[in-house]
């Protein structure tokens, strides 16, 4: 009996063997939350020769948010639309953000600009996440993308939390029917002029500097991409992790990092009353959104991290045999 016992955990050490060598891959998932004070409608577009996520656009009513599962190795970006609207046709447009489809789904359609973008390559180079959220296309609202259960030395938080509409220059203003400002254009895509798109002549690192727009950009949000060339202070990297991403964050939470904790990732964090030193409460002299990094613990399911380690999965399964033999001797 104990020979068949034997015989009957060989393939369990094939695994484990398999684990050690190959690693465990796993689908991450992505939540979004709708924290602004109206409804939003995001949408999602996989990187080209990547397949389509099973949603590609949805509605988010304020307070809401959605978990949606994204396979290993996906790249694509995340964005919201506002102030969209259906005709007697059924012809579904917004006026920031639309992807052009004429449906809720952008369906392969990209986000018109300005908006502001959330952008993400999984399992790259090394085996890292690479995320960034961008101002390259313009912006259009706020937004907080948090890392949960994930490490790595730049295993961090990325976005900008600071509400540019209101201190967008009036060269770079997009404003709705009734006069509100609801985006500021980039400044590639207000003048389309070499210089600022960084292309043609000025393709190259080493020749395109960042202007005086993407620098009002980059001083309200440090962390984000402010032009094409702003690499070196606005990618981020993590291995193993969730995340989360929240348009409009509430104002005066936690900067801490979202590695450890059991708080649940769609609850509202904890206001520790530590404000972020490096947004300013003032562009150019015009008031701005006060808003602070909104930060959840770690995600709700310890477990769910554990298994995209190659590591730690493949240390679980080696226990779990040795625990069997156990019982046979």
């Amino acid at each position: 009996m104990a020979h068949v016992k034997v015989l009957c955990l060989f393939p369990l050490f094939l695994t484990v063997t398999h684990l050690f060598i190959t690693g465990v891959h796993s689908s991450a998932t992505f939540t979004m939350v709708n924290k602004c004070q109206q409804t939003i409608w995001p949408g999602l577009l996989s990187n080209a020769g990547i397949a389509p996520l099973s949603t590609t656009g949805f509605v988010l009513q304020k307070g809401e948010s959605k978990t949606i599962n994204v396979p290993s190795s996906w790249g694509g970006r995340f964005w919201a639309r506002t102030h969209c609207t259906e005709d007697s046709t059924g012809k579904f447009t917004c006026a920031t953000g639309d992807c052009g489809s004429g449906k809720l789904e952008c369906n392969g359609g990209n986000a018109a600009p300005p908006a502001t973008l959330a952008e993400f390559t999984l399992d790259g180079s090394g085996g890292m996440d690479f995320f960034d959220v961008s101002l390259v296309d313009g912006y259009n609202l706020p937004m907080l993308v948090v890392p949960q259960g994930g490490s790595g030395n730049n295993c961090t938080s990325t976005g900008c939390v600071v509400d540019l509409n209101g201190a967008c220059p009036s060269e770079l203003k997009v404003t709705s029917v009734g006069g509100e400002n609801v985006a500021c254009k980039s400044a590639c895509e207000a003048f389309r002029q070499d210089e600022y798109c960084c292309a043609g002549a000025y393709n190259s690192p080493n020749i395109c500097k960042p202007s005086s727009y993407s620098m009002l950009f980059k001083k309200a949000c440090p962390s984000a991409y402010s032009f094409a060339y702003d690499d070196k202070t606005s990618t981020f990297t993590c291995t193993g992790a969730n995340y989360l991403i929240t348009f409009c964050p509430s104002p005066n939470t936690s900067q801490k990092s979202s590695s450890t904790g059991g708080q649940n990732q769609n609850e509202e964090p904890e206001d520790n009353n530590q404000s972020n030193n490096n947004v300013p409460s003032t562009i150019n002299g015009s008031m701005v959104y006060d808003g602070a990094w909104d930060i959840s613990s770690a995600s709700s399911s310890t477990c769910a991290h554990v298994f995209r380690s190659p590591a730690m999965a493949g240390s679980i399964v080696m226990l779990t045999a040795i625990c069997q033999l156990r019982h046979l001797f």
